[in-house]
C-alpha cells in the first residue's frame, strides 16, 4: 500500500501548516502595518496641528497691531509664505489661485470683514457657521466645492471678531496614501516570501516523514527484517525513525518467539500422532476380522481430523496475531478456483450439488497460493458439508478497477441464526455442524492477511453468501476484461 496521494502538494501536511502560518504571519504583519500608518498619521496630525496653531497665534498678533489699510497686504504675504511650505510629494493646484490656505476674519456678529484664499470665500464662512461647536484647537472643516478637507485653527481677537487659518489637508492625506500603498506592497511582499519559505522548508522537514511513512507502509509480515530511514539530526523526525527502529527490532523478535513457539508445539503434538497412526495402520494390515478393523479405522479417522484441527488451529492463531508467513506469488485466482471445483466435481455430484461458475476469466493475485488453495477448498468443504442435496451453489469471479470479487452462494438453508456476526470467530459453529468452527475463521484470517476482506448473510430469497474481496495495488495492470460466462457443471 502506498502513502501517496493523487494530489500530493494540495492535501499535504506541509501545505496546510503553510497556509496556516501564512495566514498568521499576514495578520501580524497586517496589525504591524496598520498601528505603524496610524503612529505616522497622528504625528503628522499633531506637528500639523502645533505648526498651524502658532501660524494663526502669529497671526492674529498681526492683525492686532496692524492697521486695517495695511492688514489685507500683511496677510497676503503670510499666506503666501504658507502655501509655499515644503511638503513631501506636493502636488500643484490646477487653479491659479491659492487653493491650499485660506485666511478669514469674521466679526462678533458673524459678518466676513477679510478674506485671502479663493474665490469669494462665503462657502468657508458657511461652513464656519455651520459648526456646532467651536474649539481652540484645530479641526477639520469640509467645504463645499473643494474634494479634501482644511484643517482649521481659529483664535478671538480683543474686539470680538475671530480670525480662521485653515490649511489643506490633501498633500497630508496623498502622503498618508502614498504610505499606504507602499504598506500594502511591502506586506504582500513579505508574505508571498515568508509563505514560500515556511513552504519549502516545512516541505522539506516532512519529506523525511514522508519516507518514513512509505518505508513502513512496505514492511509487511512477510518482510519484517526492512527497517525506515533514519538521519543523523537531532530533532523529533530523528526520534520517530529511531523509535519505530526499534518498535520493528520488538516485534520482529515477537514473532520470531511467536514461530518459534507454534513450531515446536506443531511439531511435539505431531510427532505422537505421526507414531499412533502409523502403529494403527500396521495393526490394520494384519489378518484382522470386520468387526475388529472399523474402530481402528475410526481410531485413524479421528486422528487425521486431530492433525487438521491443529494445523489450522495454528495457521489461524498466527494469522489473528498477524504473523502468517506469506509466499507470494502471482496466481491466477480463476485457474485455482476451477482445479477445486475439478476436485469437489465428484464428491458434490456424489451428494447431489449443482456447482455454477461465474467467472470473468483469468485475474491475477499477488497472494500465497498455498493459503489460497486451502481458502477456497474451505468455501467448498462448507458447502459440501452443510447443503443438502439438490442445491446448487454458485461461483462469481470479477474484477474493477479498485478489487478482485470472489462470491459464493448456494440456495440452502443459510448460516445458522445462533452465529449471528460471530461466525468468524474461532469454534464458533452452528447447532447441527458438525466442523471445529474453524473454517471461516481461517478463511477470515488468510484474507486479512493479504490485505482482503470477507463479508457473509443470507441471501433474501434463501440461502447464504459469502463475498470475498482483495484490492487491487495502485498501478497494478488488469490483464483481462472479458465478459462473465457461466459455466454449468
Amino acid at each position: 500500500m502506498s502513502s501517496k496521494t493523487a494530489n500530493p502538494v494540495m492535501r499535504s501536511a506541509a501545505w496546510r501548516i503553510s497556509l496556516w502560518a501564512t495566514l498568521a504571519f499576514a495578520i501580524g504583519i497586517m496589525l504591524v502595518f496598520v498601528m505603524l500608518h496610524r503612529f505616522v498619521a497622528n504625528d503628522i496630525q499633531r506637528r500639523s496641528d502645533q505648526w498651524l496653531s502658532g501660524e494663526v497665534a502669529v497671526l492674529g498678533d498681526v492683525a492686532g497691531r496692524t492697521p486695517k489699510d495695511r492688514l489685507y497686504g500683511r496677510v497676503v504675504g503670510e499666506v503666501a509664505e504658507l502655501a509655499s511650505r515644503e511638503v513631501p510629494n506636493k502636488l500643484r493646484s490646477n487653479s491659479n489661485e491659492n487653493d491650499s490656505v485660506f485666511f478669514l476674519q469674521a466679526g462678533d456678529d458673524g459678518a466676513l470683514k477679510l478674506w485671502v484664499g479663493a474665490g469669494d470665500g462665503m462657502p468657508n464662512l458657511a461652513a464656519i457657521r455651520a459648526r456646532k461647536f467651536i474649539s481652540d484647537a484645530p479641526y477639520d472643516l469640509n467645504v463645499k466645492g473643494f474634494n479634501h478637507p482644511f484643517r482649521v485653527a481659529s483664535v478671538r481677537l480683543e474686539d470680538g471678531s475671530h480670525i480662521y487659518l485653515g490649511l489643506s489637508e490633501r498633500d497630508e492625506l496623498r502622503v498618508l496614501k502614498n504610505l499606504r500603498f507602499r504598506f500594502f506592497c511591502l506586506w504582500l511582499l513579505v508574505v508571498l516570501f515568508g509563505s514560500a519559505i515556511v513552504f519549502f522548508v516545512t516541505r522539506r522537514m516532512l519529506g523525511h516523514v514522508r519516507e518514513i511513512t512509505e518505508a513502513a507502509s512496505r514492511i509487511g509480515q512477510s518482510d519484517l527484517s526492512s527497517r525506515v530511514p533514519t538521519s543523523k539530526r537531532n530533532d523529533e523526525v530523528g526520534h520517530l525513525a529511531l523509535t519505530l527502529n526499534r518498535m520493528l527490532d520488538r516485534i520482529e523478535s515477537s514473532m520470531h518467539q511467536l514461530h518459534t513457539i507454534t513450531e515446536s508445539l506443531a511439531h511435539d503434538l505431531r510427532s505422537p500422532l505421526t507414531a499412533i497412526r502409523g502403529k494403527l495402520e500396521v495393526v490394520l494390515s494384519g489378518d484382522l476380522k470386520v468387526e475388529q478393523s472399523e474402530p481402528i479405522v475410526s481410531a485413524i479417522d479421528e486422528l487425521d481430523r486431530l492433525s487438521e484441527f491443529l494445523n489450522t488451529s495454528l495457521d489461524v492463531a498466527e494469522a489473528k496475531a498477524d504473523a502468517l508467513r506469506l509466499s507470494r506469488t502471482d496466481v491466477d485466482l480463476d485457474e485455482l478456483v476451477r482445479i477445486m471445483i475439478d476436485l469437489y466435481e465428484p464428491s458434490m455430484l456424489e451428494k447431489g450439488l449443482r456447482v455454477n461458475l461465474l467467472s470473468a476469466g483469468p485475474v491475477t493475485i499477488l497472494a500465497d497460493a498455498a493459503l489460497l488453495h486451502r481458502v477456497v477448498a474451505n468455501l467448498l468443504d462448507n458447502e459440501l458439508n452443510h447443503l443438502p442435496a439438490s442445491c446448487t451453489v454458485s461461483i462469481k469471479l470479477g474484477t474493477s478497477e479498485s478489487a478482485t470479487t470472489l462470491i459464493v452462494e448456494d440456495d440452502g438453508p443459510g448460516f445458522a441464526s445462533e452465529i449471528g456476526l460471530r461466525m468468524f470467530e474461532q469454534r464458533v459453529k452452528g447447532r447441527d455442524s458438525r466442523g471445529h468452527g474453524l473454517g471461516l475463521a481461517f478463511v477470515e484470517a488468510v484474507v486479512r492477511a493479504h490485505g482482503g476482506s470477507v463479508t457473509a448473510s443470507n441471501r433474501p430469497e434463501g440461502g447464504a453468501l459469502l463475498s470475498i474481496s482483495w484490492p487491487r495495488e495502485t498501478g497494478e495492470k488488469i490483464e483481462t476484461s472479458h465478459s462473465l460466462t457461466l459455466v454449468n457443471r
